[in-house]
């Protein structure tokens, strides 16, 4: 599975910050899962089907990025056993094209870390394309850490490279 959908360069954490001001970020309703999809579908050349987010719709960790009562952008993980601790999963991560560089992602990544720590994960996974330095970037900011490469994990070919990061 991808890991994120924030291709756009990163700005500094002071605009960013109140960039993302009126952000809220909550947990997913059925409601929303069609604008979650219209988001995949307008930031990723392979995207995750329609079914693949009904399915983690009462996962506590899928969580939208809202701006009013629009959704701009979402996360979604989960934990699993991992040698008898809990390990969070970053699955997909996305913000809509036009609200890329406004802090969103940021905002998003802070509240699933935060809320996978809290049911008790003591670290967190995730895939990335080998070519998406902006996502690597943020993901360097919160701590991920390269473990190793998956060759040809996506469907074109490409390598993921798999980041852990700690959480105590």
């Amino acid at each position: 599975m991808k890991a994120i959908g924030v291709r756009a360069e990163r700005p500094n954490v002071t605009t960013a910050a109140s960039d993302a001001e009126g952000i809220g970020i909550r947990p997913v309703e059925e409601a929303d899962l069609l604008a979650v999809f219209r988001i995949e579908k307008a930031s990723f050349d392979q995207p995750w089907p329609f079914s693949a987010f009904e399915r983690y719709l009462d996962e506590p960790t899928f969580l939208v990025a809202v701006d009013g009562t629009k959704v701009v952008g979402y996360v979604v993980a989960d934990l699993m056993p991992n040698h008898g601790r809990a390990l969070g999963h970053v699955k997909d991560v996305a913000v809509h094209p036009s609200r890329r560089g406004e802090g969103i992602g940021t905002k998003l990544f802070e509240r699933v870390l935060a809320e996978l720590r809290t049911r008790g994960a003591h670290s967190v996974k995730l895939e990335v394309r080998e070519s998406n330095e902006t996502a690597i970037a943020l993901y360097n900011s919160f701590g991920f850490q390269y473990l190793r490469t998956l060759p040809r994990y996506y469907n074109d070919g490409e390598d993921a490279l798999v980041m852990v990061a700690d959480l105590k």
